[in-house]
């Protein structure tokens, strides 16, 4: 393998396991951060995007478990496949709460399923080297995919702003349970990459198609959003509100953002590096909803 990396923390490995939750809608607004719909609607894509994403990760995962050797590493994989399979359930549900607000989302799912079903999903190879080659490019688009899911799952883990403001409770817990189940498993998808391939070119290049799919399509999503907001006379986002949001405290720091991609990119980088095991645990203990479901 050509990356150089530290090994993880033993400390920080703990037994992944998919958790039963519930959240009850009902009560949420269409602009659950009051009187801000360019926030909602920008994590609202959330919703759009993470079903099939994470159900194409599961797709992926089944193929590669046999190229797995390491036993540990196994078990981390079918505990992150469960994890996903429950995300990717549980913003789904969301989903028909903002049609009955009246916001039809499904013309922009379409688009995603698409994506991730069409463009990334299984070719028409012959067995052997080309279908293993298009195997490995999928696993470390997720590993990439995953860096940026971890980091938004710890900036809404310390997303204090969003509390002052008055964010809907059931919505924060919902993104919260979900980001702290991603840094807890922060660590699979790179170290399924190092263990099956680790090509530090491929690594950079997957890096680039995921990180442009990703601002590509969210783009397209708050555009979606903002355009179909029953509510709204003339949505426009543009980036100037996201990088303004983003200094109030209610949407990622961009400066932040782009110092996450050098982090990455090093060769010495492991996901263990980022976040903290100990406060997503601690928030996984206490969510509402995940205690909820159990």
């Amino acid at each position: 393998m050509s990356n150089t990396r530290p090994a993880a923390d033993a400390s920080e490995r703990i037994e992944l396991k998919a958790r039963k939750v519930s959240f009850d809608w009902e009560e949420t607004p269409l602009h659950w951060v009051p009187g801000d719909p360019f926030t909602t609607h920008t994590i609202n894509v959330l919703h759009l995007l993470l079903p099939a994403g994470e159900r194409w990760f599961i797709h992926v995962y089944r193929q590669v478990l046999p190229f797995i050797r390491d036993d540990r590493l196994r078990q981390d994989v079918i505990g992150f496949i469960g994890q996903e399979a429950v995300h990717s359930q549980a913003h789904d549900d969301v989903l028909p709460h903002l049609r009955k607000l009246g916001l039809d989302p499904t013309p922009y799912t379409a688009q995603v399923d698409w994506f991730f079903e069409k463009l990334l999903g299984d070719r028409t190879l012959p067995p052997g080297r080309a279908r293993q080659w298009w195997l490995m490019e999928r696993v470390a688009l997720i590993a990439a995919i995953e860096h940026y899911t971890a980091f938004l799952g710890d900036w809404v883990l310390n997303a204090e702003e969003l509390d002052r403001r008055g964010a809907d409770p059931v919505m924060l817990d919902l993104l919260r349970w979900h980001g702290a189940e991603e840094v807890e498993h922060r660590s699979v998808a790179f170290e399924l990459f190092l263990h099956v391939d680790g090509g530090y070119r491929r690594r950079v290049r997957t890096w680039a198609a995921a990180f442009s799919a990703l601002v590509f399509l969210w783009q397209r999503g708050v555009r979606f959003f903002m355009e179909n907001d029953p509510t709204l006379l003339a949505g426009k986002p543009s980036m100037s509100q996201f990088v303004r949001k983003g200094r109030e405290g209610v949407l990622p720091s961009t400066p932040d953002m782009l110092r996450s991609i050098p982090r990455y990119l090093s060769r010495a980088y492991h996901p263990s590096q980022e976040g903290c095991t100990a406060q997503a645990v601690a928030y996984l203990a206490s969510s509402p909803g995940a205690r909820g479901g159990s």
